[in-house]
C-alpha cells in the first residue's frame, strides 16, 4: 500500500502514519549519508545555483510538517484555511528565519540552517512526533487529512532533491551508503500508435489532488504515435556523434547561446559519448549501459535531438494519455523523468492554494512527467506535473519523442 500513488493520494490516518514514518527515515539515510561525505573529506558545498543544501533540506521537511500542520490552528479545514491567520510559535525559534523559502535565497541555505546535523535530526525527531499526533485524532475527512498528504508528497520529494544534492556532490555509494537505486536498462522497443480519443486530462477531485493537475478536462485527441520508453543512451550518442553540439541548425536561439555559454558537449556529468558512455555518478566514474534513459539532458538538449532526428517532444496530453492507457501494450515511463512539449501553464479552473508544491512560473518553464527511479514509487503517478527552466539538467530527467 505504501508504494500505491493513487492510494496514498487517498490514505487514511493509519496508512499516513506509517508512510510518514517511512519518508523521515529516507530522509534521515540520506543525511547520515551526507554526514560521512563530509567527515571522509568530501566537499561540503556545492553550486548554489540549481541544486539545495542537504542540510537545509533536511531541515525543510521538518519545518514544512511543522508550519503547515504542528503550528497551524486551522489546518482541520484543509484548502479552506486562511494561510495567513497566526500560528504558534515554533518549538525552534530560528525555524522560521532559517527555513522559511520566503526569507532565506538558495545562495543562502547553504549557510543557514540548525547547527550540525545532530541539532537537525533532534528537529525532525519533535517535529515528527507532534505530526504523528495530531494525525492520530485527526477527523478522516479530505479537508482534516489534506496538509498531511501534502506533507508527506512533499517530504518524499525532499529526498529526491537529496539524491539530485548527492549527485552534485559526488557522494561515493560505497562510503557513504546513500541509499541510491539502480537506473534499470531495457531493450529497444518499437514506437506504440494510439488511436484517436476523446481523453480526460487532469485529475478529478478527491483526496490529495496538487494543484497543477486541476481540474480534468475532456480533450479530443487525434491519433499518434510516441516512443514507447524514454530515449536511451544508444540513440542519444548518434546526434552526438554527427555533430549535433556542433550545429546550429539543431537548436532553438536561447538553447544554442546555453550551450555555447556552458561549452556543453555532452549532457551534465558525462565525460565521454564515444566508444562507450562514462558518466560522473555515486564519487566515481562509471560505464553506463547504452540501454539505460539518457539522463540529464535539458530540455534545449532534448529539443536540438528532436529536431535533428526529425522528431518532436511529445505533448502533456499526449504523454498523459498514453501513461494512463498504453501500459499493458509496453509503455514504460519512471525511469527519468520527462520534458514534454509546450510551457508550464494551469489547467482551466487552476488556482493557487495553501502549501502549493508547484507554483506556476512566471514564464518560459517546461514541463516533466512521470518520475525517475530515484523518486519514491508512490509518487510515480500518470498525472503529476513538474515545472522546470528549459536549461534546467540537474534533476533524473530525459525525455521521449514523436513524429514531428
Amino acid at each position: 500500500m505504501l508504494d500505491d500513488p493513487q492510494g496514498m493520494r487517498q490514505a487514511d490516518a493509519e496508512l499516513l502514519s506509517l508512510a510518514l514514518i517511512d519518508a523521515r527515515n529516507h530522509s534521515l539515510r540520506w543525511l547520515a549519508a551526507f554526514e560521512r561525505h563530509v567527515a571522509a573529506g568530501g566537499a561540503d558545498g556545492a553550486p548554489a545555483d540549481d541544486v539545495e543544501a542537504p542540510l537545509w533540506l533536511a531541515g525543510h521537511a521538518g519545518w514544512f510538517q511543522e508550519f503547515w500542520i504542528g503550528r497551524h490552528v486551522q489546518r482541520q479545514r484543509g484548502e479552506g484555511c486562511d494561510p495567513a491567520a497566526p500560528r504558534l510559535a515554533s518549538i525552534e525559534p530560528r525555524a522560521d528565519a532559517w527555513y522559511d523559502p520566503a526569507r532565506v535565497d538558495r545562495a543562502q541555505r547553504w549557510q543557514s540552517g540548525l547547527d550540525g546535523a545532530a541539532s537537525v535530526r533532534a528537529y525532525l525527531a519533535e517535529t515528527l512526533e507532534t505530526t504523528l499526533d495530531l494525525l492520530a485524532a485527526a477527523d478522516p475527512g479530505d479537508a482534516a487529512l489534506h496538509f498531511f498528504r501534502l506533507a508527506l508528497l512533499h517530504e518524499d520529494r525532499i529526498g529526491e532533491a537529496m539524491a539530485v544534492t548527492a549527485q552534485a556532490m559526488q557522494l561515493d555509494a560505497a562510503a557513504t551508503e546513500a541509499p541510491w537505486a539502480a537506473q534499470p536498462a531495457r531493450p529497444e522497443r518499437a514506437a506504440l500508435w494510439l488511436p484517436a480519443q476523446r481523453f480526460m486530462l487532469g485529475s478529478q477531485p478527491g483526496g490529495l489532488v496538487p494543484c497543477n493537475e486541476r481540474w480534468a478536462q475532456e480533450v479530443l485527441l487525434p491519433e499518434f504515435e510516441i516512443d514507447a520508453q524514454a530515449v536511451s543512451w544508444a540513440r542519444y550518442v548518434e546526434f552526438a556523434e554527427d555533430g549535433g553540439y556542433d550545429e546550429r541548425r539543431w537548436w532553438s536561439e536561447p538553447g544554442w547561446a546555453w550551450a555555447q555559454a556552458q561549452g556543453r558537449r555532452a549532457p551534465r556529468y558525462v565525460e565521454q559519448l564515444r566508444q562507450g558512455v562514462l558518466v560522473q555518478r555515486q564519487g566515481r566514474l562509471q560505464r553506463v549501459s547504452a540501454a539505460q534513459a539518457a539522463v540529464h539532458v535539458s530540455r534545449f538538449e532534448a529539443e536540438a535531438w528532436c529536431r535533428w532526428a526529425g522528431r518532436r517532444l511529445p505533448t502533456e496530453v499526449e504523454w498523459e494519455a498514453a501513461a494512463c492507457t498504453a501500459g499493458s501494450r509496453g509503455f514504460v515511463w519512471g525511469d527519468v523523468f520527462e520534458w514534454t512539449g509546450g510551457s508550464a501553464r494551469g489547467w482551466p479552473g487552476h488556482a493557487a492554494a495553501p502549501g502549493d508544491l508547484d507554483r506556476l512560473p512566471a514564464g518560459g518553464s517546461g514541463v516533466l512527467r512521470g518520475g525517475s527511479w530515484m523518486t519514491r514509487t508512490r509518487c510515480k503517478h500518470p498525472k503529476a506535473r513538474r515545472f522546470a527552466a528549459p536549461d534546467s539538467d540537474a534533476m533524473f530527467c530525459g525525455f521521449r519523442s514523436c513524429p514531428a
